[in-house]
């Protein structure tokens, strides 16, 4: 057997083999459990990063060369595992790596890696770098895996995996209100996961006794479903997702969960677990059922504009400084589900780009947003401002992340925001509100306003200015050499994406035009 069939699955399951060596390290020796974490994510993210690596090299972006290599290897595709599991419900060990899952499970093994970097020297109070590691190596299993997941049981165990860590996460190393966010979040998150499960069941039944998607999506018996089943299945699965992207109104546990959390925390839920619900659409409710998306995709364009703009003037009324970028994420993943909605190959490319530049730049913003609190010990705004005078490399770093927040040409939020606006304009002929999206795009176009308003005012309090006296005798640290290593990486990204977006779009161009080019 060949190191690719093994590739994905390392991928997965190696941070597993780590949070197994790091509980078995003396918790007094903090040395071997970071340097196990920090080897278990440095070998998931190089494997990682070797499937990306073959997969452009070989072009099989291109469909020719995919066909191709598949034609000539007995219909299975390069890194495709596809092994019985469940046989008694049908359900397999099916992992897969595509043009849509393959960014974000980059991106995933990527973020998780620097997390650990930062963490190096920031471990939050209560000091426990064995149980907090711990977690966040369970979190990447349970992320990664979501992404090359090719079948709903599957899919479904490891998008409830990340549940239990951000829980703990959140209610042990939080901040004041830790219990109530991290109560809210398990709550809202299960919640919707139950609905989702529904409609993962009554796909099985009315899909052919399957569980896996690909055959689903060739079902005849859901082809020829009643629309009205259609429609209810959908909705379960819409919930479910909607809940974890967040998409208005389900977004109420995000702000308390982002202000709560640890950085670390911070940073992975913004990054990563955010991408989960909105994946979970594309990859799944829309392909398998695509009459009931066309019709309920007025309502999901439509939330998506209130949540661009219900978070845009959230963050205006912020005195918080992560709350404020909390709030921000709900607008950013509303133009992620503006495009989505559209139907459309444009939007969903779209899309797929959004959840990428949000999981770096939000990520980042989230970065910044903790070593500002470690430095300061607070995240008030009113305390703030100077930073400039303060930590200069710091603030420059927090203007140019706020430039890319706000979608300025040249960096990675631009080829999220504009191309969703723009894919409003004209969504699939099959939805028919073509006229009611384009009010839709005006609308997120005013959100671009409003969020170079929110992010310069928080500019404005932070960055400029004179330090308060309050801060006169106290020694402020500038970026730190762990910093640099953790962030430098997203910066170069943030800039390599945002000139040459081409290389993100023709890995997803592809799949995107085989399940919604038709």
């Amino acid at each position: 057997m060949n190191f690719n069939a093994w590739a994905l699955t390392l991928v997965v399951f190696i941070p597993l083999v780590g949070l197994g060596f790091v509980l078995l390290v003396p918790k007094e020796d903090e040395k071997s459990i970071k340097g196990v974490t920090l080897l278990a994510t440095i070998a998931s993210f190089g494997v990682s990063l070797y499937v990306l690596v073959h997969w452009v090299g070989n072009k099989f972006y291109e469909t020719d060369k995919l066909t191709a290599f598949v034609s000539e290897h007995g219909g299975k595709h390069p890194f495709e595992v596809n092994k019985p599991w469940i046989d008694v419900i049908n359900s397999n060990f099916h992992i897969d790596a595509d043009g849509l899952g393959l960014p974000l499970m980059v991106l995933s093994t990527f973020i998780t890696l620097l997390c650990v970097v930062y963490s190096w020297n920031h471990f939050p109070e209560p000091h426990n770098p064995k149980a907090f590691l711990a977690l966040v190596l369970l979190l990447e299993v349970g992320m990664n895996g979501t992404f090359v997941a090719q079948d709903l049981i599957l899919f479904f165990i490891f998008f409830e995996i990340v549940l239990l860590p951000m829980y703990f996460m959140i209610g042990v190393w939080g901040g004041p209100n830790r219990e109530y966010a991290s109560i809210k979040f398990f709550l809202f998150t299960l919640f919707g996961s139950a609905f989702m499960l529904l409609g993962f069941l009554a796909l099985y039944f009315k899909g052919g006794r399957t569980f896996d998607i690909a055959e689903l999506m060739a079902s005849p018996e859901i082809a020829e479903m009643a629309r009205s089943t259609q429609l209810l299945i959908f909705g379960g699965l819409a919930l479910g997702f909607a809940i974890k992207v967040p998409m208005f109104p389900f977004h109420t546990w995000l702000p308390d969960a982002h202000t709560e959390a640890p950085t670390v925390g911070s940073v992975l839920l913004a990054a990563i677990l955010l991408k989960l619900g909105t994946y979970g659409f594309v990859k799944i409710a829309l392909p398998i059922l695509p009459e009931a998306a066309d019709t309920y995709a007025p309502w999901i364009g439509g939330l998506a504009v209130i949540g661009i703009i219900y978070g845009a003037l959230g963050c205006l009324a912020q005195t918080d400084l992560k709350r404020l970028i909390a709030f921000s994420s709900v607008a950013h993943m509303g133009f992620v589900m503006l495009g989505i909605a559209s139907g459309t190959t444009f939007g969903i490319n779209a899309a797929v780009f959004g959840m990428v530049a949000h999981g770096l730049i939000t990520g980042m913003l989230f970065f910044i947003a903790g070593s500002v609190q470690h430095t300061f010990h607070t995240r008030e705004l009113s305390r703030l401002g100077g930073l400039l005078t303060q930590a200069p490399k710091m603030g420059w770093i927090l203007g140019f992340c706020a430039m890319a927040s706000l979608g300025l040409p040249g960096l990675a939020g631009f080829w999220g925001e504009f191309p969703a606006i723009l894919s409003a304009f004209n969504p699939a002929e099959s939805i028919d509100k073509t006229e009611l999206f384009r009010g839709y795009m005006v609308i997120a176009a005013v959100g671009t306003v409003l969020a170079a308003g929110y992010l310069l005012w928080m500019l404005q309090k932070v960055v400029f200015g004179t330090p308060k006296d309050e801060w006169a005798d106290t020694e402020i640290h500038d970026v730190s050499k762990a910093e640099w290593i953790a962030w430098l990486p997203i910066l170069g990204l943030i800039v390599v994406l945002g000139v040459y977006p081409n290389f993100l779009f023709k890995l997803t161009d592809s799949p995107v035009t085989q399940l919604f080019g038709g």
